[in-house]
């Protein structure tokens, strides 16, 4: 590491190596090789004069990249793709000629681009299948385990852990189904041409529609696409690019969601995130145990879905066929954008692995709160007991208000059942057991067994591969 220059910290601090490397200089120049290679292999193929010879020694050469040629390249002629024709053409003198034959410098830009979003796609696929997984488990052993619900940040009626978990999880869920479905419909720009008419492909084939159309099929396959874009301009649209990283954005999303949510759990001592033996929470408060993890996450998270907004912009401003003012911007949007979210997905599934969980505090908090979400069960009883509705309603809101005012001012346990015991017109109303938790958590541990089965099984035999992959550390 250079220390004088700014470091990406995407590339130092969070991203995975394997993230890191497709969106290498060397990936990126490399497959550009690769499309010139399969280009002229398709064209010799369809009959032009290309010898096999040519292509063998490009194939020979296409990971040797001299970058610092390269480089002096393009200082001369102030273009990327022309300075890596001649970079590849040096070390290639015989196929030097036929190197970029019929090609504009999209051929190789936006193709390359495609092959490693896809590539990118399937790389995030594994780590949210993990995620989904573990975050599974998590909500399997916590299924029943009573906790308040809460509602506008206001306790409200008690749910378990579990089942919040299976919301987290669902989320990513849907967020695995269109990340799917973004994989499935990207497409190979192909060989269009300049401005996407093929006509220079045209004139090279002396006017064979059926050979220009053959040569678009033979480059995808040979790049393992089915299909290419039907139409084109010199780019490919840019609607695309705003498409993936929207799906990326929607799993930001999820992630800061999630990661808010623990956030304020571990505030109220409820559920913390891992915590390291030698790990400092702050500076100067030695008894800090700070969401770190969760912070971090949700601060990447906000990235990612800022980055949907500049896709949709580049997007909407293409003049006509294209227009260049896309290049820079997609030369950092892209690849941080994956960078980012992948850092993302080895955060969270860390966080979950790690997950704590005090059942005593939850407990606690749980049963401060439970009489006043007795109250509607209690009412009912009255009225099946013989009483008059509205009376038993209102005796409830007086003391309810006057158990609050005691907590609040005062600091007292809330007596609120204490203090319906004495009101004879519940009298007849049996309120010992009026205060066991799981009487008012309805079917949230049969929902969290019915999502399991029903949405987590599936996936798990889809995406059986994707579970057995290496676990990536934490960077810091």
């Amino acid at each position: 590491m250079n220390h004088d220059v700014y470091d990406n910290p995407l590339i130092g601090r969070y991203a995975s190596t394997e993230m890191s490397q497709l969106w290498s200089p060397q990936t990126k120049h490399s497959t550009w090789r690769r499309l010139w290679v399969a280009l002229a292999e398709s064209e010799r193929e369809l009959g032009l004069n290309i010898t096999q010879l040519q292509i063998d020694e490009l194939r020979q050469h296409v990971d040797q990249i001299d970058f610092v040629a390269a480089a002096h390249h393009e200082k001369l002629l102030r273009h990327d793709v022309m300075a890596h024709v001649h970079a590849f053409g040096d070390v290639c003198p015989s196929a030097k000629p036929i190197i970029h034959l019929g090609a504009t410098s999209c051929y190789v830009t936006d193709n390359t681009d495609l092959i490693l979003m896809r590539r990118g796609l399937e790389l995030l696929r594994s780590k949210l299948v993990a995620t989904i997984d573990r975050l599974a488990r998590f909500a399997a052993e916590y299924r029943d385990l009573p906790c308040l619900g809460f509602t506008h940040l206001q306790p409200a009626q008690p749910v378990t852990v579990g089942k919040r978990a299976t919301l987290w999880c669902y989320d990513l869920v849907l967020d695995l189904e269109e990340l799917q479905h973004r994989i499935a419909q990207l497409k190979l720009r192909g060989v269009k041409g300049t401005t996407g008419t093929q006509a220079t492909f045209l004139s090279l084939f002396d006017g064979d529609h059926a050979k220009v159309e053959e040569l678009d099929r033979i480059v995808c396959r040979k790049l393992g696409f089915d299909h290419a874009y039907s139409v084109t301009g010199q780019t490919y649209s840019r609607k695309v690019d705003s498409q993936v990283i929207d799906v990326l954005g929607g799993l930001a999303q999820s992630a800061h969601k999630a990661g808010s949510d623990l956030r304020l759990l571990q505030s109220r001592k409820e559920i913390e995130e891992p915590f390291e033996k030698h790990q400092i929470g702050s500076s100067a408060m030695a008894y800090k145990r700070n969401p770190m993890r969760s912070e971090r996450m949700c601060g990447l998270a906000r990235f990612v879905m800022s980055l949907t907004s500049s896709a949709a912009q580049t997007t909407a401003s293409q003049w006509m066929e294209r227009t260049l003012d896309d290049s820079a911007n997609r030369r950092l949007t892209i690849p941080q954008a994956f960078l980012a979210m992948d850092a993302i997905l080895i955060l969270y599934r860390n966080v979950v692995e790690g997950l704590v969980v005090y059942p005593k505090v939850i407990a606690k908090h749980l049963d401060e709160e439970l009489p006043f979400m007795a109250t509607e069960e209690i009412l009912m009883a009255g009225v099946r007991a013989g009483g008059d509705r509205q009376e038993l309603h209102e005796r409830i809101r007086i003391h309810s208000i006057e158990a609050g005012r005691e907590v609040k001012e005062q600091g007292k346990s809330n007596d609120l059942i204490e203090r319906l015991k004495r009101e004879p017109c519940f009298a007849k109303v049996d309120l010992s057991g009026a205060l066991e938790p799981r009487r008012f958590i309805g079917r949230a541990p049969e929902q969290v067994d019915r999502f399991i089965q029903e949405v987590i099984e599936p996936i798990r035999q889809r995406y059986a591969a994707d579970l057995n992959r290496d676990v990536e550390e934490l960077h810091v």
